[in-house]
């Protein structure tokens, strides 16, 4: 019975989550498996992938064929490496001890890039939310000048309409004086 090592499709519609699985290869995609070895979700940033090494290992030593994507994500988890080192223990070429270093040095090496990518994503997610900040706040801080100016133009359109009558009543003073004084001196 030929064996895969392959994604099995779960999760609605847009949102997929995969099981890695490894099943007959004439089973159908989502169908019968003959053991779960890992999850993959590839919604988050960076993406989830949870996976049985030693499984996987194992599997791969008994012959099975991963996909393409399995095969990506074995590499990336790094059973494929430990395939290898397992491969050159059985050879002699190394000690279990040497194997399993190498295996834990590649693997603190992996953690320290996968930790850089998500600090550097949360930096530009700061540093995105920041810029947004600012411009906000300078529409902000336009629009409150737009409306201290606005404030001030009717400010004084009211006073120059509140002049006006005071002018006007200046006038009128101005001409009940003038009328006061030809009547004196037409009296006088």
């Amino acid at each position: 019975m030929p064996v895969k090592l392959r994604l099995q499709r779960h999760g609605k519609k847009g949102k997929p989550f995969y099981w890695i699985v490894a099943a007959d290869a004439r089973a159908k995609r989502d169908g019968k498996f003959l053991d779960k070895i890992g999850i993959y979700n590839p919604n988050t940033n960076p993406a989830t992938i949870e996976l049985d090494v030693d499984s996987a290992v194992k599997w791969l030593e008994n012959g099975a064929q991963p996909t393409d994507t399995a095969r990506a994500i074995l590499s990336y988890k790094g059973a494929l490496l430990k395939k290898h080192l397992a491969g050159g223990v059985k050879k002699g070429a190394l000690t279990e001890e040497e194997a399993e270093k190498k295996f834990e040095a590649w693997l603190e090496e992996k953690e320290a890039k996968i930790a850089a990518k998500k600090d550097n994503l949360t930096k530009e997610e700061q540093e995105a939310r920041k810029k947004a900040l600012a411009a906000e706040k300078e529409v902000s801080d336009k629009r409150e000048a737009e409306a201290k100016e606005a404030a001030a133009e009717a400010e004084a359109a009211a006073v120059t309409e509140e002049g006006e009558p005071e002018a006007n009543a200046d006038k009128e003073v101005d001409q009940e004086t003038a009328e006061e004084a030809k009547t004196e001196e037409k009296k006088g």
